[in-house]
């Protein structure tokens, strides 16, 4: 097969071009996403040997090495991994294939900090391309464990990159940098010295668990040259608390967290009896922009008696934990366990249930011992982690007492629901909540009104799936939770209210105009009725108390679920001198053709009032209009 000249991917050029003409002080994370690279390749290898023991491989000495020459200027890391075939090396280092790729050449281009760079270095496969922030030229080879051909990739980070087989390659991977010329007043990255070699690998992989080797020069110090090896292999999870430093275990999560700040919380979890196992979980201090994308890769590290098993083991926390991120280490599964398997294996579903609850308890320490901490991680987290209320029943309570939410409370500072019973009125039963796209929109819904002229609190809740879980849990100690926008709400009377029978003349005086309205609006509404909860606006639309809110059919809409439009409810406030007005029109005149347009003003009033659209846009404009500009 001869050599083959190929084009960079779009993507694959622009990032490749903002590492090479990249200003960030901190270039020394190319060293650590090499040998995470490799230190994934001899993972996998093994794996794949204890999988197929027909596998034509040998895995004896399986390591990372590290090779420096000064006079060449190269630096050479080096595994006897897994290894790629031809066809693979063109799909993985030629293009970069994620969804979220033009999000992330956003953010590197946007990165203003050395720190930021690496932390962004770090996410997308693309670790191999921050070789290119110290090289002119990079060259790689690689032979896949099994096969006999080889594969030779050379680029110089332009346009292309050059492909061809070779016939001597070993078993693994090796990647050359071709180091850029020395920099004399920059002596701090210098990547032919084998002290700052010594250094980064310290520094950033450690913990790696298999051997990062060097061979120091000719010369170099009073020892004959040897082998070194630079990382203490030690599992961080393995190691008594007291002899393991934040900082090891800060490097360890964004090594497996691909993320360049330290974590918010680390969890440390040993099980010991009939089923052991070992637990080192994380809490970011940032959530991700693709938290809640379909691609967002969940779950944390599964290992067996310190033998790397998987990736993203999905069945070790639920998908409201997925934030997560660790390693977990049991000492009685199969190597040989397949994620179909983990799914229905008891001792999965014990560790699943016990991790859940570390991690919630976890948060609940954080609430009651550092409200700080505990506010970024809700900030962050706290819209994944309602998730939970609607699909985990079992620690539905645990959820809702770490739970907090703004409120008319008090304008920045949110209450939990505990709090916000403790502050409940004499003679209120219900926790009174209403759902919109914003605290500003909630506020000003006419829904509000009858809660606000009576100081009554309620729970402002603005994330999608607040609707979601309101609906499912239903209560909270007793205490039904109501949406303001549902049903008949009777918030007792204030001193200044009409007595019951002066109510019922009331009722009996509007008979004929909410009767009429109804046959008026039968297509979109099912009742028409005088309201308790406006004060201010004439009309508002409200939903029956057992029907969904038009925010939650749009949503199971969206997901794919054939869900009838219920009709609403319009209720008209006949304290209001429109309503008012409307009604004596009503008595007085025998044909209400020119009514008919009011009612439907009245009624999309009321629909745009709440955040919604009128049916037919277009005529609404046009009855406004008419009508406006007949008051003129």
């Amino acid at each position: 097969m001869p050599t083959e000249t190929l084009e960079f991917q779009v993507e694959a050029r622009q990032l490749l071009q903002l590492m090479i003409h990249s200003v960030y002080s901190n270039k020394d994370v190319f060293l650590r996403e090499l040998v995470s690279n490799a230190s994934d390749a001899l993972d996998k290898l093994r794996l794949e040997k204890l999988r197929d023991d027909s596998l034509d491989a040998d895995v004896s000495d399986l390591h990372i090495e590290i090779d420096i020459d000064r006079d060449a200027r190269t630096l050479t890391v080096r595994d006897n991994g897994i290894g790629m075939s031809y066809d693979e090396v063109g799909q993985l280092i030629g293009t970069i294939a994620n969804s979220g790729t033009a999000t992330f050449l956003q953010e590197l281009r946007e990165a203003k900090d050395a720190a930021g760079a690496e932390g962004l270095i770090g996410q997308f496969g693309v670790g191999f391309y921050s070789g290119f922030m110290v090289a002119d030229e990079v060259t790689l080879v690689t032979r896949r464990a099994g096969e006999s051909q080889g594969t030779r990739w050379t680029s110089r980070g332009e346009d292309t990159y050059t492909l061809e087989p070779v016939g001597d390659a070993p078993q693994g991977t090796s990647v050359t940098l071709h180091l850029k010329p020395a920099d004399p007043e920059n002596q701090l990255h210098d990547y032919t010295s084998p002290w700052q070699i010594r250094e980064i690998v310290k520094r950033y992989s450690d913990f790696i668990t298999w051997p990062i080797r060097m061979v120091p020069e000719q010369g170099e110090g009073d020892e004959a040259p040897g082998v070194e090896t630079l990382n203490s292999m030690k599992a961080l999870w393995a190691r008594p608390r007291d002899e393991v430093s934040d900082d090891e275990y800060h490097e360890l999560y964004k090594h497996i967290g691909h993320d360049w700040r330290d974590p918010l919380e680390t969890i440390r979890l040993q099980a010991e009896g009939t089923f052991e196992y070992q637990a080192l979980l994380f809490l970011p201090a940032h959530a991700p922009h693709d938290l809640f994308t379909r691609d967002f890769r969940r779950g944390v590290q599964l290992y067996v008696r310190r033998v790397f098993i998987m990736d993203d083991c999905e069945a070790l926390l639920p998908p409201y934990l997925r934030f997560v991120k660790g390693v977990v280490d049991a000492a009685d599964l199969s190597l040989n366990v397949s994620r179909e398997i983990l799914q229905q294996d008891r001792h999965i579903e014990m560790m699943r249930r016990r991790l859940t609850k570390k991690v919630l308890s976890t948060v609940k320490d954080m609430m009651t011992k550092d409200q700080e901490r505990y506010a970024t991680f809700w900030r962050e987290f706290g819209t994944v982690l309602k998730e939970g209320l609607v699909t985990d029943p079992e620690n539905r309570d645990a959820i809702l007492a770490l739970a907090s939410f703004a409120s008319t409370h008090h304008d920045t500072e949110p209450t939990t629901l505990k709090g916000y019973v403790e502050r409940m009125k004499d003679g209120q039963e219900d926790i009174y909540y209403l759902a919109g796209e914003s605290r500003q929109s909630i506020e000003n819904s006419p829904h509000m009104e009858a809660f606000r002229d009576r100081g009554i609190e309620v729970l402002l809740l603005t994330d999608p799936v607040d609707e979601v879980w309101a609906d499912a849990v239903g209560e909270y100690e007793g205490r039904k939770l109501r949406s303001v926008a549902k049903g008949q709400i009777d918030l007792g009377a204030k001193d200044e209210d009409k007595g019951d029978g002066e109510r019922e003349q009331r009722t009996e005086d509007y008979a004929g105009l909410l009767g009429w309205m109804k046959e008026q609006l039968d297509e979109d509404i099912k009742e028409v009725r005088l309201s308790s909860r406006l004060t201010v606006s004439p009309a508002c639309v409200v939903s029956d108390a057992n029907d969904l809110t038009p925010a939650l059919e749009n949503m199971y809409r969206a997901m794919g679920q054939e869900v009838p439009r219920a009709k609403r409810i319009l209720e008209l406030n006949p304290d209001h001198q429109l309503v008012k007005g409307l009604n004596q029109a009503y008595k007085e005149r025998e044909d209400h053709t020119e009514l008919t347009e009011t009612a439907e003003l009245l009624h999309g009033l009321a629909v745009l009032a709440e955040g919604g659209q009128p049916k037919d846009p277009a005529r609404f404009v046009k009855l406004m209009a008419d009508r406006l500009e007949r008051a003129l």
